[in-house]
């Protein structure tokens, strides 16, 4: 079965997890939020009478209610059988510094009959052929392991039977059970008996799962004992905490109050970005995972579940709005120069913890978009010593663009590179603005720096080169775009050679600057978008023709556009493409990547990127 919506997530600085709307743990990263990822699935269920197996989490008698406890990163699912009138809240959340999820389950008899109760576990870990799993029943505890990790699922209550191997053949009868304590399994399954739960009775048990690096599994007893003897009213007490006192540090923007649903759910999205940023950062190396995964097999895409340097400098902006300053910090300072290619470029994505991603091609404004979000980075801090402990890396970034400035000036083909969507080969015009603005604010950094290096008079003198250069660049770069990308006939900007009308022509204003907002170019561009790619819902495409997963609105062509229409003044414009994000937020106030048109839900990766910008000045 695909797992394509992460409808909930939780986790701490090493675990992250994700839930389906109906409470099925789906994926289990650790020790980085985009590696490694355990779980095939884990099914947990209930043995009702002389029932068969009820799945919580998928069967038609169940009904189910969600919820985040609030300003945390603490989840609800509550789950009715009206079949059995059975009443179940279970409760899931990371530790916040331990590294276990634990599920808690509170169950209530509804029905007027006796219910004997028994709780089962189907556990199936993802295996391979280099790195196969295995199963072991051992102190009263599931353990499944490989040649690196350890995977473990134990509760301070008693297991009753335990089944390591051939489990799909008998699994959905409920009844467990064989010899074997050891075996060569990637599934296992396990069960507690709950005897007889009488009318109106109530029952809590809870469920610690937890994985361990380099573990012996002959030798974890101790490690065990402790796992399952937590103190669970501690833990969630101190959970609920840390992640109120997180969301309290980082309520910069201190919206309205207000008791109208617009603003409830407005908050709820911000509160959600808050929540969710501290998930998707790697806390080693500051790399910033763009979602958590959606399509491990790559039916539909080429993966999320990576760092984008061009992603990040967006992200670090929304860091630096919410005080986060020291994790945007982290993100230049450690990972992007641990990933800047010798040459001072940096390809298109990598593992969070600065390895080299899958790829398949190279986009110029990766390496533009580094050195304008260092730049940006210093205007939320002031920090000249920030600056100078990059400016190398920028120096480097820069060098490497003006050789491609040089070849596109020259007319070689063989430069394309892909654009922001990574779809289409060619001189991009949001490209060529991202490298002008990398030039423009590598201009900003010399002369803040300059008084640093007063008594080196070798390198003012190389400073002072750098800068004639850099300016001829400007000029350059403005009269290609005006010369080759915008289309007389059209009557505007276009993306490429291709001719298209595409959102990312608003980089021309927002973010890079190249042209006022009210410029006559940028006017009859933005009556083109609106007639081409804006949709009859509100909701804009990223480009014509846009067939992506079907071929949606996006909520971050929204949230550019209203970002548009704010640096030119008009204020209900931009609400008006901030409401069509408002409302289309999932439930829990995660934003999608893309919405379906006739539904107004979500329709493809939820939680891809909370980007808290300046947008709120809608409101």
């Amino acid at each position: 079965m695909e797992k394509y919506f992460n409808d909930a997530i939780v986790g701490n600085k090493e675990i992250t997890a994700s839930f389906t709307k109906e409470g099925e743990l789906i994926r289990l990263f650790y020790p980085n939020t985009d590696y490694r990822q355990f779980i095939d699935f884990l099914h947990v269920g209930v043995q009702i009478n002389d029932s068969s197996m009820i799945y919580l989490h998928n069967d038609v008698n169940n009904i189910y209610n969600q919820y985040y406890m609030p300003n945390t990163n603490i989840l609800n699912t509550e789950i009715l059988n009206t079949y059995f009138k059975l009443k179940i809240l279970q409760t899931d959340f990371v530790c916040e510094n331990k590294n276990i999820l634990i599920r808690k389950y509170k169950m209530k008899n509804e029905n007027n009959i006796n219910l004997n109760l028994n709780f089962i576990i189907h556990s199936s870990l993802l295996t391979s052929n280099n790195n196969q799993v295995s199963g072991y029943c051992k102190n009263n505890s599931l353990i499944q392991y490989m040649h690196d990790y350890t995977f473990t699922i134990c509760s301070n209550k008693k297991i009753e039977k335990s089944q390591i191997n051939n489990n799909k053949a008998n699994i959905q009868t409920g009844v467990i059970g064989d010899k074997d304590y050891v075996g060569m399994s990637n599934d296992s399954s396990i069960s507690y008996n709950f005897g007889i739960l009488k009318p109106n009775e109530e029952i809590e048990f809870c469920i610690n799962i937890t994985i361990l690096s380099g573990a012996d599994v002959r030798n974890i007893d101790k490690q065990l004992e402790d796992i399952k003897n937590i103190d669970y009213n501690k833990e969630l007490e101190k959970t609920k905490k840390y992640w109120e006192k997180y969301v309290k540090d980082h309520d910069t923007i201190k919206l309205t109050n207000s008791n109208s649903g617009y603003m409830n759910t407005l908050k709820k999205i911000y509160k959600r970005t808050i929540l969710l940023y501290p998930l998707l950062i790697n806390q080693l190396t500051g790399g910033i995972s763009a979602a958590v995964e959606v399509d491990e097999n790559r039916t539909k895409c080429g993966r999320y579940s990576y760092c984008w340097p061009r992603d990040g400098i967006f992200i670090t902006n929304a860091l630096d709005i919410l005080e986060m300053k020291k994790e945007t910090e982290k993100f230049y300072k450690t990972f992007c120069k641990m990933t800047q290619s010798k040459s001072g470029m940096w390809e298109q994505r990598f593992y969070t913890d600065g390895n080299l991603a899958p790829c398949w091609g190279y986009q110029i404004d990766e390496t533009a978009s580094v050195v304008y979000g260092v730049y940006n980075h210093y205007e939320h801090t002031n920090n000249i010593k920030f600056l100078k402990d990059t400016l190398k890396m920028c120096e480097n970034a820069i060098k490497y663009l003006k050789k491609y400035i040089d070849n596109v000036l020259e007319g070689k083909e063989e430069y394309k590179s892909y654009d922001i969507w990574e779809e289409n080969e060619g001189i991009h015009t949001y490209s060529l603005a991202a490298i002008f603005s990398s030039f423009e604010k590598m201009l900003e950094i010399y002369k803040l720096l300059k008084p640093e290096f007063k008594e080196n008079r070798l390198k003012i003198e190389k400073i002072q080169k750098e800068e004639l250069e850099l300016r001829k660049y400007l000029v350059q770069i403005k009269d290609y775009i005006l010369k080759n990308l915008y289309d007389n006939n059209k009557k505007s900007f276009v993306r490429s050679s291709d001719g298209k009308i595409d959102i990312s022509l608003l980089g021309l204003v927002t973010p890079f600057k190249l042209f006022s907002p009210k410029e006559k170019k940028m006017l009859n561009t933005i009556e083109k978008m609106d007639l081409s790619i804006r949709t009859y819902t509100g909701g804009y495409l990223r480009y014509e023709k846009d067939n992506y997963i079907g071929g949606n609105p996006w909520v971050i062509a929204n949230l550019w556009m209203a970002e548009y229409y704010l640096s030119a003044g008009n204020k209900k414009k931009a609400r008006e493409c901030f409401d069509f994000v408002v409302k289309t937020a999932t439930e829990h106030g995660f934003l999608p990547e893309q919405v379906d048109n006739n539904t107004m839900q979500a329709k493809w990766v939820i939680g891809l990127r909370l980007v808290t910008c300046n947008v709120y000045r809608c409101t």
